[in-house]
């Protein structure tokens, strides 16, 4: 397998700060780039950070062809792990797909002190409407869905095999959302373009935790970590963290 050069701007990134780590992940077709922002507001917080980049994002198309959704879920699991050596509690983020795999993992049964979600991908209708058996071998990919003027890395083809391997995931976890019972806030933009509110709502109702809140986010589409609600993600997420570490020393 050839070895492709990471884009530039697209490396994963690292933040060592305290003892509460927070793990980010990227959506399907993007990089860390696309997170970078927050993780760089959550390090000046004094947490340690760390932002993989998944298998086969950011460096050639053909690789990203190559890949899979189990590449994809391991990246993220050895970003656990790193995180897991130096801190005592770690939370996972995820935006999109990311938000995806972190539910997976989560089912699986890694222990995330609790997981953020970012319009977590449940459905994207533009990929499950199509026949991959005899559909195109790649698909263009439109501009990024952020209401502000952006930029994100992103592939301009999506290797439709990469399309089918993102919805039999999505697939695979919306049935295993009962099971996990992690403290979870799911983040969601009131306008998405590419995976609807109802999925949200449909974590929100099926996923098995009792301690769970929604938020709803006005001013962003899909990318809403590089959105005009960016600060607001962050806010919330440290109440949720704060909120969650305190409720665990009472407990404990």
């Amino acid at each position: 397998m050839m070895n492709y050069p990471v884009l530039t701007g697209a490396e994963a990134f690292y933040f060592q700060g305290g003892s509460i780590g927070i793990l980010i992940c990227h959506g399907f077709n993007a990089t860390p780039q696309s997170v970078r922002d927050v993780g760089e507001a959550f390090a000046a917080e004094g947490f340690t950070v760390y932002a993989p980049r998944l298998r086969g994002h950011g460096t050639n198309v053909r690789e990203f062809e190559q890949s899979t959704a189990r590449c994809w879920k391991q990246s993220l699991q050895d970003g656990y792990e790193r995180l897991q050596e130096t801190c005592d509690q770690v939370f996972v983020i995820g935006q999109s797909m990311g938000a995806t795999l972190a539910l997976s993992l989560a089912a699986d049964g890694i222990p995330f002190a609790g997981i953020i979600t970012i319009n977590a991908a449940l459905s994207v209708p533009s990929y499950e409407s199509l026949s991959f058996e005899d559909g195109p071998e790649y698909l263009p990919e439109g501009a990024p869905d952020i209401k502000r003027a952006a930029f994100e890395i992103i592939y301009d083809l999506v290797p439709s095999r990469c399309a089918f391997e993102l919805v039999r995931l999505m697939d695979e976890t919306k049935g295993r959302l009962g099971s996990i019972l992690l403290p979870t806030l799911i983040l969601y933009s009131a306008t998405d373009h590419v995976v609807p509110p109802s999925s949200s709502d449909y974590l929100h109702q099926h996923i098995g935790t009792n301690d769970k809140r929604s938020y709803c986010l006005l001013n962003s589409y899909h990318v809403a970590t590089l959105d005009h609600d960016q600060d607001l993600i962050v806010r919330e997420t440290i109440r949720f963290i704060e909120q969650s570490c305190q409720f665990s020393q009472e407990t404990g």
